[in-house]
């Protein structure tokens, strides 16, 4: 009884500590937008800005993968939480573009904490309980939109130097709560022989490579939309910042707490069912977002007419809201493939897409800038996502569909030996 009571605080404490770190990882999609102003920098220099700490919380995913396996995940995430403290106390003191460029990427070591979390907490629940243990853990994505709720008001309140003082205090807060809250347990540890080198091998498998490329749509995408969605609203909609954030967590919301729903569908219908559909949902809404506003004047025998197609901004959030859905259940369903695929290899192979789908994150909103700075048109945003999606449905037709009779006389066959 005693070791389910610890494993259950494992979890919550764990989960609460995640959200934390996501919402400080994702601090620039708000406070970004006043620095934007003052420093008057461009789209693409925005991007950058929002993207740097994006680089780092990827980078460091495979070796905090491997530290946890070797130290465990209590001590691993407190010393990573508690690292983080002075860099996001500092941020309130930076005044020039390579200060927050700089601070930004020791604030970024937080989104590492992903891949702490995942391994500590599985190990705490027997295998038939770790997919949903662990898509609870993924939960703590939702932090994207706790920070849109928090973060404005504090911008509005007392401008967005109070914004990285209030969460380091919280993180500080947050280590000391889940230090007495955690437990370790010696058996759990694993004798840790793999170097980064050794795990980077694992690309040479165009099955992992195919899922890094899933990844980076489904979790990569929902980081660059959940940093670039405020600054978004405010320019194509003209919203005040509190408006836009709320309605930019429509996207983050569901798409980091149904993350454990994805699981559960991924366990009852396979990976593949789940992926296909998610992309085929994404493509749709994608193509739909991707419409600019436009003005079509046709000569009339009465004179020129013109009418005005585009989203508005009811219909734009009901989309974003459908794709947060899509990519919260895409992101447990490549994880599911990986524990399917790779059972005695998880901790490597996850480590590797984890860092696949966070340099996705880290890509698409520079990219996302640079378009915007190039063409003018917001929505070019949501055309490179569609083309990345295009990519993925055509890589899993050829590689899975195909070889699957779906109508055919075999199929039930086939069917049964999947």
């Amino acid at each position: 009884m005693t070791k389910k009571r610890q494993a259950l605080s494992v979890l919550i404490a764990s989960t609460f500590a995640f959200t934390v770190c996501f919402m400080v990882w994702m601090m620039f999609a708000v406070i970004g937008i006043p620095i934007k102003k003052a420093l008057d920098l461009n789209a693409t220099q925005f991007g950058l800005l929002m993207a740097t700490p994006v680089l780092t919380g990827s980078l460091i995913r495979v070796p905090l993968g491997i530290w946890t396996d070797k130290f465990g995940g209590r001590i691993v995430m407190t010393i990573l939480m508690a690292s983080t403290v002075p860099a996001i106390w500092l941020m309130s003191y930076a005044t020039a573009y390579w200060h927050f460029l700089t601070i930004g990427l020791f604030v970024g070591l937080a989104g590492g904490s992903f891949s702490v979390g995942t391994p500590y907490v599985a190990r705490w629940f027997p295998k038939s309980q770790q997919g949903f243990a662990m898509g609870i853990y993924g939960a703590g994505n939702a932090g994207a939109a706790v920070n849109k709720f928090l973060a404005p008001a504090l911008v509005v309140g007392f401008g967005w130097a109070v914004v990285p003082q209030v969460y380091a205090a919280i993180m500080l807060g947050t280590v000391i709560l889940f230090w007495f809250f955690s437990h370790s347990d010696p058996t759990h540890l694993v004798p840790s022989h793999v170097k980064f080198s050794d795990q980077l091998k694992s690309l040479k498998d165009p099955k992992v490579m195919k899922y890094c490329q899933y990844y980076s749509i489904v979790f990569g995408g929902y980081v660059a939309l959940s940093l670039w969605m405020v600054q978004y609203y405010v320019g194509e909609y003209g919203l005040d910042i509190r408006s836009a954030a709320l309605l930019a967590a429509c996207f983050s919301l569901p798409g980091g707490v149904l993350r454990a729903a994805g699981g559960w569908m991924s366990d009852k219908w396979g990976a593949h069912s789940v992926t296909w559909w998610v992309l085929w949902v994404s493509w749709i809404c994608l193509f739909l977002l991707s419409y600019p506003q436009t003005d079509f004047t046709i000569a009339t025998a009465n004179g020129p007419m013109t009418f005005h197609f585009g989203l508005n901004v009811y219909t734009f959030t009901a989309l974003m809201f459908i794709l947060g859905i899509a990519f919260a259940f895409g992101k447990a369903s490549v994880f599911k493939y990986i524990s399917d695929d790779y059972p005695t290899n998880i901790g490597a192979i996850s480590g590797i897409v984890g860092l696949a789908g966070g340099l996705g994150g880290f890509v698409l909103p520079i990219m996302f800038g640079a378009l915007m700075d190039l063409t003018g048109i917001r929505s070019s945003a949501f055309m490179l996502m569609y083309g990345v999606v295009w990519v993925s449905l055509i890589w899993m037709y050829w590689t899975e569909v195909r070889s699957r009779e779906i109508l055919g006389k075999n199929a039930a066959s086939v069917h049964v030996n999947h």
